[in-house]
């Protein structure tokens, strides 16, 4: 029991270079809210739910971290700070790491299968803060959730998902991410899917408007070209135009 409880602090510290020592790691609310976990869903799976639910309470309290004693967490789970809210029906792999502000939430039970209301995260997934992940959907292997990002969808394993509705960028997380990046989310100078594409789209706004502009000045001049034509009346007396 030791041993693991070395391994899983010393996973933590793979993850956070903050602290100086295991005792360090273990007064992290994320720690602590995944001890009380294991009991809480001990006694669920008794069906001793007042209890399970009076720990996730004092959990809750205690860390600002609720997670539903019905969900099920894989080994070496890490919530970096806290605020993070997971469901009953969530499924939670191994090495996955949340942070804070992030939420694994449901949806009505009846655009999944019954039943299955909140995501599946498969192993070594990194939510990053603010993200929220909502519905019986399932998120693979090795993905990254980017801040804020909200997914309504099945992920890839090894996809880098960004914005709202939350997309893949082109970058994969495996090639661009070698060991453990904090916060999930690939940061680079030189390279931000997002901004180019946006990019890209105001270039062809501004292309249009230029062509529209140009579009009605070659309607203008025509307009003052016609207008700018004599017509000539025959005179009634003479019969010669006037």
């Amino acid at each position: 029991m030791f041993s693991a409880l070395s391994e899983y602090l010393d996973s933590i510290r793979v993850r956070d270079p903050a602290p100086r020592s295991r005792w360090e790691i273990m007064l992290y609310p994320g720690v602590l809210a995944l001890g009380l976990h294991r009991v809480a869903h001990w006694l669920f799976n008794g069906e001793l739910y007042f209890l399970a639910r009076l720990i996730n309470h004092i959990s809750r309290f205690l860390t600002a971290i609720d997670i539903h004693p019905g969900a099920q967490i894989g080994r070496f789970f890490f919530v970096d700070h806290g605020f993070v809210v997971i469901g009953e029906t969530a499924v939670i792999g191994d090495n996955v790491t949340i942070y804070q502000g992030a939420t694994l939430g449901g949806r009505n039970p009846t655009d999944g299968v019954a039943g299955k209301r909140h995501p599946t995260i498969e192993d070594d997934v990194i939510v990053s803060l603010g993200a929220a992940i909502l519905g019986p959907l399932t998120v693979g292997k090795g993905a990254r959730i980017g801040a804020n990002a909200v997914v309504t969808r099945d992920v890839a394993p090894g996809s880098v998902m960004v914005g709202i509705p939350a997309r893949p960028t082109p970058v994969d997380a495996a090639e661009k991410q070698r060991g453990f990046v904090q916060y999930g989310t690939p940061c680079s100078q030189t390279f931000d899917p997002s901004t180019q594409k946006l990019e890209l789209l105001q270039c062809e706004i501004l292309q249009m408007q230029e062509r529209i502009r140009q579009l009605m000045e070659e309607r203008d001049e025509t307009r003052n070209a016609s207008h700018g034509t004599e017509v000539k009346i025959p005179d009634r007396d003479t019969g010669t135009a006037a």
